[in-house]
Formats: C-alpha cells, sequence, structure tokens
C-alpha cells in the first residue's frame, strides 16, 4: 500500500494566490499492474503560468505542474526502480502512472525519461534543461534571431526564463539589458552577464532604456506584458523583435481575460 499526498485546487484565487486556495490531502494509490510504474517525486514545479491556468482547471482536481520523480515500485522493464523521469502529474508526492502513459512516446504523455545528472542538481529537469530551459532557448533564439553587437531587453530577468536569456544573449555576442524586481535581483543579473540592470519599481523605464539604449533595443524578450511593454516598445528599433513569452504582470489581475484562453 502506497500513500500519497496530493494538493487540491478547491478554490478560485483572488488576486494573490494563497495556502487557503489548496487542501492536502492523502489518498491510497491503486495497486502497480502489469506494466505499471509508483514514482515518488523529489521536484515539483512552481511556475507563472500556473497562475492563470488556476483560473481554468476544474475545482478539486490536483494542482498541474511538473514533477521530478524516482520510480520506486516497477512491474516494467523499461522503467526499472531507481528510474529518474519528468512528469506531468501535478502536485503529488506518489503517483501510479500506467503502461499506456508510458508507452506513448509522444510530448503530450507528460513521461519523459532523465538523462545522467551526475554531478548536478535532478531539479534542473524542470529548469534550465526542462520547460523554462526550452522556453528561453527556442523563444529567444528562434523568434528574435540575435545577432551580435545587437541589444536585447529582457524583464523578468532573474527568473528561470529570463535569466537564461541573458546568458544566451552574452553568448551571441549582445549587450544585454535587464530589468528585474528587487536590488538583489538587479545583482543577480549583473553578475550572470547583463550589461546594464535595473529595478523596475525604482527607475523610470523609459528613462533607463533611452540612456541604456540610445541606439535603440533589437530584440525584446517580453515575460511581463502590461505597462511595462508599453512604456519599452517606443525604444524599439526598426526591425526589432519580440518574443512575447508571458504577461505575468497581469497574471493575479481577474479584470484581465488571459485566463479565458484555451490551452488547446
Amino acid at each position: 500500500m502506497v500513500l500519497a499526498k496530493a494538493w487540491y485546487l478547491t478554490k478560485r484565487p483572488s488576486g494573490v494566490p494563497s495556502k487557503d486556495d489548496f487542501t492536502c490531502k492523502e489518498e491510497e494509490l491503486p495497486p502497480c499492474g502489469d506494466g505499471d510504474v509508483i514514482v515518488e517525486s523529489e521536484f515539483l514545479s512552481v511556475d507563472p503560468y500556473m497562475r492563470y491556468r488556476a483560473r481554468q482547471i476544474p475545482l478539486d482536481t490536483v494542482m498541474v505542474g511538473t514533477t521530478v520523480c524516482r520510480v520506486t515500485e516497477s512491474r516494467n522493464r523499461d522503467w526499472p526502480v531507481g528510474t529518474y523521469l519528468t512528469s506531468s502529474t501535478g502536485w503529488r508526492t506518489h503517483t501510479l502512472i500506467k503502461k499506456e502513459t508510458l508507452e506513448d512516446k509522444s510530448f503530450f504523455s507528460g513521461v519523459t525519461p532523465m538523462p545522467d545528472m551526475k554531478h548536478l542538481s535532478k531539479s534542473l529537469a524542470i529548469g534550465a534543461i526542462g520547460m523554462p530551459g526550452n522556453t528561453a532557448y527556442f523563444g529567444f533564439l528562434e523568434i528574435c534571431q540575435p545577432k551580435a553587437g545587437e541589444t536585447v531587453l529582457v524583464n523578468a530577468a532573474a527568473g528561470a526564463v529570463g535569466s537564461l536569456v541573458i546568458q544566451i544573449a552574452k553568448l551571441k555576442g549582445c549587450k544585454v539589458i535587464a530589468f528585474a524586481g528587487s536590488d538583489e535581483k538587479v545583482t543577480y543579473c549583473k553578475e550572470i552577464g547583463a550589461d546594464h540592470a535595473f529595478n523596475y519599481k525604482t527607475v523610470n523605464i523609459g528613462e533607463a532604456l533611452a540612456n541604456a539604449a540610445p541606439e535603440k533595443i533589437n530584440c525584446y524578450f517580453d515575460n511581463v506584458g502590461g505597462q511595462f511593454t508599453a512604456e519599452a516598445l517606443p525604444h524599439m528599433a526598426d526591425f526589432g523583435r519580440v518574443s512575447i513569452c508571458g504577461a505575468i504582470s497581469t497574471y493575479n489581475d481577474e479584470s484581465k481575460d488571459i485566463g479565458k484562453v484555451s490551452m488547446n
């Protein structure tokens, strides 16, 4: 018998989410059948997109999210005990994954085997080499197509995605302007390579951009949207490229319709 703890969304968040919006429930997993595995979560993801997903998923269901899991019981020779994987099973400590899901090799199965991480933290599988890393890599390189010598603007720049965009942009020979929400985050952005970094809460965004990028901005990787983007767009260069990754400034605003956008 395996007992699992699962965090259910039991109330729609109003503004900033709170612990009262969730209920932790204990439940007994079904037996591990032929071809099935039982996994134990070691890391759970907490990402900004979950805020608007909390407006969409049915109440009294497990909160969405990706986990790094270790197989603790197996009746599937392809997934022996001790195997690590990432799974879109949500906020759960233990999960029974059925044979059919394990055999589904498509992206939509939500199960991905992990490479050998050696000395690195396995949490990177839901970070730099997981969804945030892929978002930064493809969202920046394929959409913005940066060129050496160009100027790149990144907001929410100390976050899981933005911090990687800074580093990729520097590897491409770009000048990087970063914005974050605290002086500590600004310091971090500079440590990982940003040429200019600002606390958007304490500076005038337009003035900061005019001083840091008199040559204008060629690539804008936007995680924030809202008023920040309204102030940034006039500073774009001709033929500049914008990668619209997120709009986190609006996710807690119940007046916005973003929560009604289909995820299909």
